[in-house]
């Protein structure tokens, strides 16, 4: 257990020696409520609330037995509820739904300094072109709190932004991750304790009540969960277990359009790739101003938060949220001989733009106008769902989250692996997972630009050129070399020979107990310094011989294009099975 000394102010134990708090490593639990007709009420909510009661053993505690590592609940905007405050507030009636947006905020506690992080939110809205409507302090009960969340607890508050008149809904969401990023950027330069400040939601659509607070105390310490006015077609909650990350306010769940039940393995690489990727990013949406909304990753949220970062780019640059989900965590297609060509065409072209986002997770997510759940493609997170006769869909990482009625079960199943369970609230309809993936595949003739574009190694000219040179055949000479490089006799005994001979690189058994090349005496081989990252611990344990059906080595290489755009162009990369 640290002590106070090595505790950093965003609740993170400080780096020292050879500990890295970045290395600290979910069983969480995600579920949803949701009534497909789009009919609002105040009952959606509260069958939420018990879900996430029931999901309590979910979550983690610390110590105190009062202090839990995150619970919340994302709902689409009361407007009933937000108008009465409204007025009481400020005065001001609200426009209709749609044409207004709210913002959860956390807050610092310092008085200047929280007057100073809304001015700075003031003047980005005011610069984007939206109207201030107001401000209202979000009433909160903390005496159930144990010490450790009650002493890094903000203040929390609710920010009223009106639409500028002819702005469509996609639009104005856009500029309204436009004001949330140059207001953090700013903040941030100004030298602020963003542990503190932090946008649960800033939208037209969803609103999100979160905290450090076990599963029973959501409802408790926010009253405006309890109130009848608070209605919504919707809601997701998440009851969190920091396994990736430490517990604190602003890593609770939901994020602003998704929770995640399990771990991103492929964390580090799909993290530098899309800091990589940032230079040749653009979007006719955003313009001159793509830049103020980079970086794109907060490498101070969780892995589940880093997701959503990415997540949100995809949505705010114009693709579906259904779309952007199959992207970041594709079906196991290259092992599938029965998937149909389209699909695997899909995916493949995708391959191209983005890594898949990997490991063992169940993630519901929602924009409002769609909500849904998506399985990794080893299925090793359970996910169940029920649809009632009355028309609400149930979906939660187990069974038995919310007294149903048996015979009002219409449907009842459990999400299989890759696939996609998903509820189209403007059609009022659940749509099956061939149906939409059908749709999406046939959008674009995926499999004709990948014909054209796709550069296979075995197509390549296998002669070399006469210009190249070639080895010099003297024995001293190589030696001398291999001298120089770092080669040793036993690289060349144990690895080098089998691999010239057999075509297979060596296999060992015993363990390797020479010393690390940071540490060593002797000079080493420069990829002596770096090791693999990808997926060194999954639970259960995954074979990839065993596993072949749904893991794969295969992959594209080469310089990619811009991942807000869709040409055939992107499929010009060197394919390597």
């Amino acid at each position: 257990m640290p002590t106070n000394s090595t505790i950093m102010n965003d609740g993170m134990p400080r780096r020292h020696g050879l500990y890295d708090p970045s290395q600290e490593k979910d069983s969480c639990g995600v579920g949803f409520v949701a009534h497909i007709k789009r009919e609002a009420s105040h009952q959606i909510v509260k069958h939420a609330l018990v879900m996430l009661e029931n999901m309590d053993h979910r979550g983690a505690c610390g110590c105190e037995e009062n202090a839990g590592d995150g619970a919340g609940i994302l709902t689409t905007l009361p407007h009933p509820f937000l108008a009465k405050a409204a007025q009481h507030e400020f005065k001001e009636p609200l426009p209709d739904p749609g044409k207004y947006a709210v913002g959860m905020l956390f807050l610092p506690t310092d008085p200047t300094e929280r007057q100073a992080c809304k001015i700075m939110l003031e003047k980005f809205v005011t610069k984007q072109g939206q109207r201030l409507l107001g401000w209202r302090g979000v009433p909160t009960v903390n005496q159930t709190l144990g010490q450790t969340p009650r002493s890094k607890e903000p203040v929390i508050e609710q920010l009223f932004i009106q639409a500028a008149d002819g702005l469509s809904p996609e639009d104005f969401e856009r500029q309204l991750y436009l004001i949330r990023k140059q207001a953090l950027h700013q903040i941030k330069d100004a030298g602020f304790d963003c542990s503190r400040y932090y946008v649960c939601s800033l939208s037209s659509k969803v609103l999100v009540y979160k905290g450090q607070l076990t599963a029973g105390q959501l409802v408790e310490y926010f009253p405006d969960l309890s109130d009848e006015d608070f209605v919504s077609h919707l809601a997701m909650v998440h009851s969190r277990f920091s396994t990736n990350t430490f517990p604190s306010w602003d890593r609770a769940q939901p994020m602003r359009f998704m929770c995640h039940n399990g771990e991103i393995n492929t964390l580090a690489g799909n993290v530098n790739w899309m800091k990589a990727r940032q230079g040749m990013m653009k979007s006719p949406h955003f313009g001159d101003q793509f830049a103020e909304l980079q970086p794109i990753i907060d490498p101070m949220t969780s892995d589940s938060g880093m997701f959503d970062n990415v997540l949100e780019l995809l949505l705010m640059t114009g693709r579906e949220l259904p779309h952007a989900m199959m992207m970041m965590i594709p079906e196991a297609w290259q092992g599938h001989p029965e998937m149909e060509a389209s699909r695997r065409a899909f995916y493949e072209y995708h391959s191209c733009l983005l890594e898949p986002w990997d490991g063992p997770a169940s993630v519901a997510f929602t924009d409002g106008d769609y909500i849904g759940a998506v399985l990794d493609r080893n299925g090793l997170r359970p996910s169940r769902y029920y649809v009632t006769r009355d028309d609400l869909v149930i979906m939660a990482s187990e069974v038995g989250v919310l007294p149903v009625d048996p015979a009002n079960v219409k449907i009842k199943g459990r999400l299989q692996p890759g696939r996609m369970f998903l509820v189209d609230f403007e059609s009022g309809r659940i749509i099956d997972d061939k149906e939409l993936k059908t749709e999406l595949a046939d959008a674009n003739p995926y499999q004709k630009w990948l014909e054209n574009e796709r550069i296979v190694l075995a197509d390549l000219p296998r002669a070399l050129p006469e210009h190249v040179g070639r080895l010099d055949p003297d024995p001293l000479s190589l030696v001398c070399r291999m001298q120089c490089l770092g080669y040793t006799v036993e690289d060349m005994e144990k690895l080098l020979i089998p691999m010239a001979t057999d075509g297979q690189e060596a296999v060992g058994s015993m363990g390797n107990d020479a010393a690390l090349a940071c540490l060593s005496d002797q000079p080493r081989m420069l990829y002596d310094y770096f090791k693999q990252m990808f997926a060194q611990v999954t639970n259960p344990p995954i074979d990839p011989i065993r596993e072949q059906l749904v893991m794969s080595l295969a992959c594209y290489i080469g310089p990619e294009s811009d991942l807000l755009e869709t040409t055939e162009a992107h499929a010009h990369r060197l394919w390597l099975e």
